[in-house]
């Protein structure tokens, strides 16, 4: 192969330009400047290896590691990877596009992936007599809002992904308040105030006796989130990160990590204001991003240089997590009993607990829920509200029945 194709700006240049456009569908900030610079670099580095041409395209349209597999499947897509062709032409493309297809290593395209590669339909023409004007009484369906609450993160649309984020940045989340040590003047209410109440009496030379009360000072404990950014977790950590920003921002000591095959603080750039910054900087941090998961050392890491920091004063944690270990289970069991008993409550959210079918049968989730007080799903925007509703209710342990069958 040679390189005249781009150097001309013949229908290569049109191919990198429609597959720019590919990737900005699928959700990936793809602008004009980004565009002129890969079919710079295209010409720069010519198209004699296939190789050559996948990284220097991913040089300049991928800048963060989440990034990477919706750019991995476009191109291979897009530009005619053999096998993955041969697979998607027996399933009748384009008509079937949205289907599930899996490559060699058993991974699914992207929704989004699919309906940024999908052709579009054209729009009726209303000056088209032969065209049909197509009318739906929607009076008995669901809105749009009550589908997106109930959706399934891992099967949203680009679409409803970006939507589903604008609804994350808007959510509060209450956390009930917990009496501390520290005593205040009350004016009706509490204990008797002994030292207040003999100095006012000394105004008066022991004639009468003011009441003094006091009673004592409530405070939201600090939040505490674990959150698995592994291969399995990977299209929920990136909405849950939407989710962990959100709950920075909107009170204090709220401290933050992610863990995959080890442990990083993202607390310092979760506090960034602008959420993209936020997850750009995180990007740049981690480095296990959808890899391999090690439960066991990365809490056993926390215990170790972070429980005394953020776990006073009665923290909750919570753990977001499938529970799936690389390790299988080693030294997990005893690193989460540590972690229990030094919070105030730890809530276990697990993905998997969607379905009706769910049972503990790895060694990781056997290890990990007897140490826990809540069990829950987390999958949609709906258990993210459920979610509000715990943290705000008073104390009580509850473990989901269904994990427990045999």
């Amino acid at each position: 192969m040679t390189d005249a194709p781009a150097k001309s700006g013949g229908t290569f240049s049109e191919n990198i330009l429609h597959f720019a456009r590919a990737l900005r569908r699928a959700g990936l900030p793809v602008g004009p400047g980004r565009i002129i610079e890969a079919i710079r670099a295209v010409e720069t580095a010519g198209i004699q290896r296939r190789d050559d041409f996948y990284w220097t395209l991913h040089a300049v349209f991928v800048n963060r590691r989440d990034q990477r597999d919706i750019f991995d499947q476009a191109f291979h897509v897009f530009w005619r990877n053999p096998e993955l062709l041969k697979k998607m032409m027996e399933m009748m493309l384009p008509t079937s596009f949205l289907e599930t297809v899996k490559d060699d290593n058993q991974k699914q395209i992207s929704r989004r992936l699919s309906e940024a590669l999908a052709p579009s339909e054209a729009p009726n023409n209303p000056e088209d007599p032969t065209s049909e004007e197509i009318e739906i009484n929607a009076t008995l369906t669901a809105s749009d809002n009550e589908l997106l609450q109930s959706k399934d993160f891992e099967s949203m649309s680009a679409v409803e992904m970006a939507e589903a984020k604008k609804a994350i940045a808007t959510m509060r989340l209450p956390i009930m308040d917990v009496k501390t040590r520290r005593q205040h003047a009350d004016l009706r209410a509490g204990n008797i105030d002994m030292r207040r109440t003999l100095r006012a009496s000394l105004r008066s030379g022991g004639a009468t006796i003011p009441l003094r009360f006091k009673s004592r000072v409530t405070r939201r404990p600090p939040l505490v989130i674990l959150c698995d950014i592994s291969g399995s977790m990977t299209q929920y950590s990136r909405m849950l990160l939407h989710f962990m920003h959100a709950l920075t921002n909107d009170r204090d000591r709220v401290h933050t990590f992610v863990f995959g095959t080890r442990l990083t603080n993202i607390t310092r750039y979760m506090r960034y204001r602008d959420v993209d910054a936020a997850l750009e900087a995180v990007s740049e941090q981690v480095e296990d991003w959808s890899g391999g998961t090690r439960i066991g050392a990365t809490i056993k890491e926390f215990n170790k240089y972070w429980s005394r920091r953020v776990l006073g004063q009665g923290a909750v944690t919570l753990l977001i997590s499938d529970g799936l270990d690389r390790d299988a289970g080693e030294g997990l069991g005893v690193e989460m009993e540590r972690l229990h008993k030094s919070c105030r409550q730890l809530i276990w959210l697990n993905p998997l607990l969607r379905y009706q079918g769910f049972e503990p049968r790895s060694k990781g989730v056997k290890a990990i829920l007897p140490h826990v007080d809540q069990f829950r799903t987390i999958h949609n925007l709906n258990s993210l509200k459920d979610l509000s509703a715990i943290l705000s209710s008073p104390m009580e342990v509850h473990i989901d029945r269904r994990s427990f069958a045999a």
